[in-house]
C-alpha cells in the first residue's frame, strides 16, 4: 500500500462531478494583489520626482516595481485553493501543494466547530485540510460540504 495521500499524477479521479473555490479569499487576494502592485509602482514613480536625500537610479525603480509584482503574486496564491471530486477519489489544491485521495483511504468529510477549513478525515486519526471550503463562505462551504459528503456516501467501498 502506497498509503492515503497520493501524487497528482498517480490517481485518476474520472469524470469530475464536484469542484468547488472559496469565494471570499479570492476577493481579498485581488484586491491585496492590486494594492501591492500599485503601492510600489507609484512608490517606484515617486522616488524619482522627489528628492529624498538618496539618489534612485532606473534600476532602482524597476526593482521596487518587480519587488510589487512578486508580493502581488505571492498574494495571489490564496486565490488558488480549489476541490475537485469524482468516482475515483478527491483532489486537494491548497495555495501551493496539490493532493489526491481515493474514496477508499476517506473515513469522513468534517468540518469541526471552529475550525476555519473542512477537511477529509483519513485513517490513522490523520487528516487532509481542504482549504476551497472556508468557514468565511458560510453557506457556500455548507453546499460544498454537503456535496463531498453525498459522493463520500455514494463511492466509498462498503464493507
Amino acid at each position: 500500500m502506497t498509503g492515503p495521500v497520493v501524487p497528482p499524477e498517480s490517481l485518476d479521479l474520472g469524470e469530475i462531478e464536484l469542484e468547488v473555490r472559496p469565494v471570499r479569499i479570492r476577493w481579498v487576494a485581488w484586491i491585496v494583489a492590486i494594492f501591492l502592485f500599485a503601492f510600489f509602482g507609484t512608490g517606484a514613480l515617486l522616488v524619482y520626482v522627489g528628492s529624498s536625500g538618496f539618489v534612485f537610479r532606473p534600476a532602482d525603480q524597476v526593482a521596487m516595481v518587480v519587488l510589487g509584482a512578486l508580493l502581488a503574486a505571492g498574494a495571489l496564491l490564496f486565490a488558488r485553493p480549489r476541490l475537485r471530486a469524482g468516482p475515483g477519489g478527491v483532489e486537494v489544491r491548497a495555495a501551493i501543494l496539490t493532493r489526491r485521495v481515493p474514496w477508499s483511504e476517506i473515513v469522513a468529510v468534517s468540518f469541526p466547530d471552529g475550525t476555519q477549513f473542512a477537511r477529509l478525515d483519513l485513517p490513522d486519526d490523520e487528516y487532509l485540510t481542504i482549504s476551497a471550503l472556508q468557514a468565511v463562505d458560510r453557506g457556500h462551504a455548507a453546499r460544498g460540504v454537503s456535496a463531498l459528503r453525498r459522493l463520500h456516501a455514494q463511492y466509498r467501498p462498503r464493507g
